[in-house]
Protein backbone atom coordinates (compact mmCIF):
# COMPACT_ATOMS: atom_id res chain seq x y z
CA UNK A 1 0.00 0.00 0.00
CA UNK A 2 2.78 2.43 0.91
CA UNK A 3 4.62 1.77 -2.32
CA UNK A 4 1.43 2.25 -4.38
CA UNK A 5 1.06 5.62 -2.66
CA UNK A 6 4.66 6.56 -3.45
CA UNK A 7 4.25 5.38 -7.05
CA UNK A 8 1.17 7.58 -7.38
CA UNK A 9 3.23 10.54 -6.16
CA UNK A 10 5.81 9.74 -8.82
CA UNK A 11 3.21 9.65 -11.55
CA UNK A 12 1.73 12.96 -10.39
CA UNK A 13 5.21 14.45 -10.40
CA UNK A 14 5.49 13.75 -14.13
CA UNK A 15 3.06 16.59 -14.69
CA UNK A 16 4.88 19.13 -12.50
CA UNK A 17 6.71 21.77 -14.57
CA UNK A 18 10.48 22.10 -14.30
CA UNK A 19 11.83 24.49 -11.71
CA UNK A 20 14.76 26.37 -13.22
CA UNK A 21 15.99 23.34 -15.17
CA UNK A 22 18.75 25.43 -16.76
CA UNK A 23 20.25 25.95 -13.28
CA UNK A 24 20.51 22.25 -12.48
CA UNK A 25 21.31 20.56 -15.81
CA UNK A 26 25.05 20.50 -15.08
CA UNK A 27 26.90 19.90 -11.80
CA UNK A 28 27.29 21.71 -9.58
CA UNK A 29 23.76 23.10 -9.43
CA UNK A 30 23.20 26.73 -8.46
CA UNK A 31 21.50 28.00 -5.33
CA UNK A 32 21.56 26.32 -1.93
CA UNK A 33 22.49 22.84 -3.24
CA UNK A 34 25.51 21.21 -1.58
CA UNK A 35 27.41 18.06 -2.52
CA UNK A 36 26.03 15.28 -0.30
CA UNK A 37 29.49 13.74 0.16
CA UNK A 38 30.59 16.99 1.83
CA UNK A 39 27.61 16.94 4.22
CA UNK A 40 27.68 13.29 5.34
CA UNK A 41 30.05 10.35 5.17
CA UNK A 42 29.21 9.02 1.70
CA UNK A 43 31.37 8.59 -1.40
CA UNK A 44 31.34 11.30 -4.09
CA UNK A 45 29.75 8.87 -6.56
CA UNK A 46 27.14 6.29 -5.55
CA UNK A 47 26.68 3.42 -8.02
CA UNK A 48 23.08 3.42 -9.18
CA UNK A 49 22.50 7.06 -8.22
CA UNK A 50 25.56 9.07 -9.22
CA UNK A 51 26.94 12.22 -7.59
CA UNK A 52 24.27 13.73 -5.34
CA UNK A 53 23.51 17.34 -4.40
CA UNK A 54 20.83 18.53 -1.94
CA UNK A 55 19.65 21.71 -0.30
CA UNK A 56 20.35 20.80 3.38
CA UNK A 57 17.17 22.49 4.59
CA UNK A 58 15.08 19.97 2.59
CA UNK A 59 16.48 16.90 4.40
CA UNK A 60 15.59 14.15 4.78
CA UNK A 61 13.22 14.04 1.80
CA UNK A 62 15.09 16.21 -0.69
CA UNK A 63 15.01 16.60 -3.68
CA UNK A 64 18.47 15.19 -4.29
CA UNK A 65 19.89 15.97 -7.74
CA UNK A 66 21.87 13.06 -9.23
CA UNK A 67 24.59 13.57 -11.85
CA UNK A 68 26.63 11.22 -14.02
CA UNK A 69 30.45 11.32 -14.16
CA UNK A 70 30.33 14.01 -16.86
CA UNK A 71 28.27 16.27 -14.58
CA UNK A 72 24.98 15.84 -16.45
CA UNK A 73 21.75 15.57 -14.47
CA UNK A 74 20.26 12.07 -14.77
CA UNK A 75 17.63 12.01 -12.01
CA UNK A 76 15.91 13.73 -9.13
CA UNK A 77 15.63 11.56 -6.01
CA UNK A 78 13.32 11.88 -3.03
CA UNK A 79 14.06 9.87 0.12
CA UNK A 80 10.73 9.54 1.90
CA UNK A 81 10.86 8.13 5.47
CA UNK A 82 8.69 5.02 5.83
CA UNK A 83 7.38 6.30 9.17
CA UNK A 84 6.12 9.43 7.38
CA UNK A 85 4.48 7.38 4.62
CA UNK A 86 2.70 5.36 7.32
CA UNK A 87 1.38 8.54 8.99
CA UNK A 88 -2.04 9.55 7.64
CA UNK A 89 -1.36 13.14 8.71
CA UNK A 90 1.94 13.46 6.82
CA UNK A 91 1.87 14.51 3.17
CA UNK A 92 4.45 15.08 0.47
CA UNK A 93 2.73 17.61 -1.78
CA UNK A 94 4.06 19.36 -4.85
CA UNK A 95 7.17 17.21 -5.29
CA UNK A 96 9.04 18.93 -8.10
CA UNK A 97 11.33 17.58 -10.77
CA UNK A 98 13.89 20.42 -10.92
CA UNK A 99 15.59 18.80 -13.91
CA UNK A 100 12.53 19.10 -16.10
CA UNK A 101 11.00 16.29 -18.14
CA UNK A 102 10.73 12.93 -16.38
CA UNK A 103 11.20 9.87 -18.59
CA UNK A 104 10.27 7.22 -16.00
CA UNK A 105 10.01 6.66 -12.23
CA UNK A 106 11.49 4.00 -9.92
CA UNK A 107 10.51 3.41 -6.28
CA UNK A 108 12.40 1.12 -3.91
CA UNK A 109 13.07 0.55 -0.21
CA UNK A 110 16.30 1.58 1.53
CA UNK A 111 17.07 0.52 5.10
CA UNK A 112 18.99 3.74 5.79
CA UNK A 113 22.41 5.30 5.18
CA UNK A 114 24.39 8.34 6.35
CA UNK A 115 22.28 11.46 5.95
CA UNK A 116 18.97 9.55 5.92
CA UNK A 117 19.49 6.95 8.64
CA UNK A 118 15.90 5.78 9.04
CA UNK A 119 14.25 3.32 6.63
CA UNK A 120 12.88 5.17 3.63
CA UNK A 121 11.68 4.82 0.07
CA UNK A 122 13.74 6.17 -2.80
CA UNK A 123 11.50 7.85 -5.36
CA UNK A 124 13.72 8.28 -8.42
CA UNK A 125 12.50 10.58 -11.20
CA UNK A 126 14.71 9.70 -14.16
CA UNK A 127 15.39 12.51 -16.63
CA UNK A 128 17.13 10.11 -19.03
CA UNK A 129 15.82 7.03 -20.88
CA UNK A 130 16.09 3.65 -19.14
CA UNK A 131 19.10 2.70 -21.30
CA UNK A 132 21.01 5.75 -20.02
CA UNK A 133 20.72 4.67 -16.38
CA UNK A 134 24.00 2.86 -17.03
CA UNK A 135 25.73 6.27 -16.82
CA UNK A 136 25.48 5.98 -13.04
CA UNK A 137 25.58 2.20 -12.73
CA UNK A 138 29.21 1.47 -11.90
CA UNK A 139 32.28 2.75 -10.19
Amino acid sequence: MIFRFVAAIGILTLAVPALAADQVEKAPPTGAYKKVSELVKLPDFLPGLGQLYVDPKTLPAGPFLAYDRQGRLVSTVYMLPIEDLSNKDKRFDDLAAPGGKVDHVDVYFNAGHPGVEKPHAHLVLWHVPKADETKVAGQ
